[in-house]
């Protein structure tokens, strides 16, 4: 097989330690490794956006992948194609010759294909008394036969996110509808409640959808879609309790003076428990456990607990709840308040309310007051996590907004 040795482009193009790289591999392909052209060709195509290539490179591979003779690409085979520019572009459907240069230069910097350049620059093949090719100069098709497994994953790959993003969009859509609805419904019948900022709220959720989303994008709108529609369920749940239950706790979480005093020097010696072991006397549990949020969504309502986690950054839950442990004992929470509040709300709760508490500590007068009063709230299945959330994301992308 062609392929054995490396070869420098010829003229003004420059060589490059990767591009040699990639031809020492391809002259290591497995022995009697075979593969359909075509399934190599389909797979590159699902994956071009991850090799950096466009619709016009994959005609151009397509051209090249037609000038050689079999369906199958054989390690024991030759696999040098040589048509002149000419017949490169009349395969690729008339494609101009600069831009023909530029696309094969995309397919060999992605390391789907390799120049083997003659000493002039021609393409074409030496062949011997049998008719038979001993050597050609053109485009080594080699690499397709070796990455075709590596292509495969990563065609896989793009077919798996492109189904995960449709369904994110599809549960987007349908919260989306929810949300509007519920707020027409709402402002109809007159339900009790500051609909006009919820609806302005949701305006602005709306405009930050971008025309084509990423995967990423569709998941953080939807978090917050999400927490809003449950915002608003509670709002309405909150129209049939009775009268001595009609302020509605979940809603009032901007009322943040302190309602159960504590010493501000509540500073007691560490506990090894705090990262949600539950405190000596169990207390009473609520009816239904606290809904738990995504922790990307917890980090974007409290970005200032980031710098507690561990090297200063924030990975995962466990992380989040060691920063909490730290960000508690600075507000002068007390580690037996935090290992209640654990206990009734659950450790990642429990993390997520410190945050919070540390995002507006300058509107609370004693933060270990505050947690209490929160987890006594909890207890009693008074207390939702989902409206400071909800405030907090508000206020910092008006913060956002303000400074821009």
């Amino acid at each position: 097989m062609q392929g054995g040795h490396v070869t420098t482009p010829f003229g003004r193009r420059p060589v490059t330690l990767a591009l040699v790289k990639r031809q020492v591999a391809a002259a290591d392909i497995k022995q009697g490794k075979a593969v359909d052209k075509w399934k190599v060709f389909r797979d590159a195509s699902e994956a071009r956006e991850r090799l950096g290539l466009l619709d016009r490179s994959l005609a151009v591979l397509d051209a090249l992948l037609s000038f050689y003779p079999e369906n199958e690409l054989g390690q024991d085979k030759e696999l040098v194609v040589f048509p002149s520019n000419v017949q490169l572009s009349l395969r690729a459907h008339g494609i101009a010759g600069a831009t023909l240069r530029r696309h094969i230069a995309l397919l060999v910097d992605a390391g789907l294909i390799i120049r083997r350049d003659s000493a002039n620059g021609k393409r074409y093949a030496r062949k011997d008394k049998t008719g038979a090719i001993e050597s050609a100069f053109g485009f080594d098709l080699s690499p397709l036969l070796l990455r075709s497994e590596e292509l495969a994953i990563l065609a896989q790959e793009v077919v798996a996110d492109r189904m995960t993003l449709r369904r994110a969009r599809e549960d987007l859509t349908i919260c989306r509808r929810d949300v509007r609805k519920l707020i027409s419904a709402a402002i109809e019948e007159g339900a009790a409640g500051d609909w006009e900022a919820i609806e302005n709220v949701y305006i602005d959720l709306v405009g930050r959808i971008p025309k084509s989303p990423s995967l990423t994008q569709v998941a953080e709108i939807l978090d917050e879609m999400r927490l809003l529609r449950d915002e608003i369920l509670n709002v309405l749940d909150g129209q049939d309790n009775s009268a001595n239950n009609s302020t509605n706790d979940a809603h009032n979480e901007r009322h943040i003076q302190n309602s159960n005093p504590e010493s501000s020097n509540e500073l007691e010696p560490s506990s090894e428990k705090e990262l949600g072991a539950k405190p000596s006397k169990k207390p009473k549990q609520t009816s239904e456990p606290i809904k738990s949020f995504p922790l990307s969504l917890v980090l974007r309502a409290c970005p200032e607990i980031v710098p507690y986690g561990p090297a200063g950054a924030i990975g995962n839950w466990r992380e989040m709840m060691s920063a909490a442990v730290v960000a508690r004992s600075m507000l002068g929470i007390s580690p037996s308040a935090y290992e209640e509040a654990c206990a009734v709300m659950g450790p990642e709760n429990a993390a997520a309310v410190v945050g919070c508490i540390l995002e507006r500590g300058g509107h609370i007068n004693s933060a270990g007051g505050y947690l209490r009063d929160l987890t006594a709230r909890a207890r009693r299945g008074e207390f939702s996590l989902g409206p400071m959330l909800m405030a907090l994301l508000r206020a910092n992308g008006a913060n956002a907004q303000k400074v821009g």
